[in-house]
């Protein structure tokens, strides 16, 4: 069977795939007579707030393209006016940016016990229709200002990890084992158990009232997929629906629409894959050849699902980011593609920046590279 055709049925890979694993993808590349599509995709960073410190930082190293947020000046108010919107634009084009995305002010990727906002995820109607409300808003300011995407999570455990180990040099990488973190017994959070029926629910719910908005306004909406999946008893009661390739996949399947798709974290994604060094490039195919794929999040790690380290340099982990670049190329993905949870130097006063700078070279080499084989 061809590679791009779905696994065929054997034990092994029902085995796989309801422990995660990626069936390859069905869709077919993007070429025209014959040829490969030009490479359009640039260099692109994630940060908070633009403000002139952040805006000259990410200029030093020629970023392409960025996702950022204005800055709200109302607290209360869950999403940015026009004119907040304006504010970041003025300034990003001071510093010869260009704003590809920002990110919403709800829904973020933290752990819901810290989450300020947390009435969409908890299912608190009516608040959760109230705080929907200012995400349509912010999808509407997004069109009234010129940027097409918005960011989000639908997450109720953040980013899990269990432990830091020692790097290349004096950094540190992240590492998640599923087994070691379910032997500490962690307590449930104030969500409570939250099974998938319950977790589709309230996905369904949000979906269904902010899709047609997307639509009307010519806005995307990026959901980043859940970091990491969880085993199938799930994890602080939390059963993590969308830490599956097949949780992904009837995500996009709801509500379709060219505007709902995924910011796609390929470490995350990768995470999830009981072989991501051999797996991810279907993947990419399967949700790219869709256009399902609105951001990259170029992200490495080594090992996979339940197993993995994941803060690590691009050219430090498993998956092979020449090939996975060919692929991106192969459907006509033409966004940005986003280094990630870059390994920090513990003592550094700006340790979360510290190695960007080596990644933005990595990612932008690997670009022109590319770019010049057609």
């Amino acid at each position: 069977m061809d590679r791009r055709k779905f696994f065929s049925v054997t034990s092994a890979n029902a085995a796989a795939i309801a422990t995660g694993s990626m069936p390859a993808a069905d869709a077919a590349p993007a070429k025209q007579a014959g040829k490969l599509l030009p490479l359009k995709v640039r260099l692109g960073h994630q940060f908070g707030t633009l403000t002139d410190k952040s805006a000259a930082w990410v200029a030093r190293y020629g970023v392409d393209g960025i996702c950022t947020s204005p800055e709200v000046t109302d607290p209360s108010r869950l999403y940015p006016t026009p004119e907040e919107m304006r504010k970041m634009l003025d300034l990003a084009s001071k510093w010869k940016l260009k704003v590809d995305l920002v990110d919403s002010v709800l829904l973020t990727s933290s752990h819901i016990d810290r989450e300020k906002s947390p009435a969409i995820m908890l299912a608190q109607s009516p608040q959760r229709d109230r705080d929907i409300e200012s995400f349509q808003n912010h999808i509407r300011t997004c069109a009234a200002t010129g940027i097409g995407t918005i960011k989000y999570n639908m997450s109720l455990l953040g980013v899990v990890r269990s432990e830091q180990v020692p790097g290349r040099g004096d950094t540190m990488y992240e590492k998640w084992n599923a087994k070691e973190a379910l032997a500490k017994n962690p307590p449930l959070t104030k969500a409570g158990t939250v099974n998938a029926d319950a977790f589709w629910e309230r996905i369904d719910y949000f979906l269904k009232r902010v899709v047609p908005v997307a639509n009307e306004n010519k806005v995307r909406i990026a959901c980043h997929p859940q970091d990491p999946g969880t085993p199938p008893e799930g994890y602080q009661g939390i059963t993590n629906v969308l830490g599956t390739i097949d949780g992904m996949k009837k995500f996009i399947s709801m509500y379709e629409s060219p505007y709902h798709g995924f910011n796609f974290c390929q470490g995350t994604v990768s995470e999830n894959l009981v072989n991501p060094k051999e797996e991810i490039f279907d993947v990419i195919r399967y949700f790219g050849g869709r256009k399902k794929i609105f951001n990259v999040h170029f992200r490495n790690i080594k090992g996979g699902r339940n197993n993995f380290v994941a803060e690590i340099f691009p050219d430090d982990g498993d998956i092979d980011f020449v090939k996975a670049l060919k692929v991106y190329r192969e459907v006509g993905y033409e966004d940005l593609l986003m280094p990630d949870h870059a390994p920090v130097v513990p003592g550094q006063p700006d340790a979360a920046r510290e190695n960007f700078p080596f990644e933005f070279g990595y990612i932008r080499g690997l670009i022109e590279a590319e770019r010049h084989l057609i």
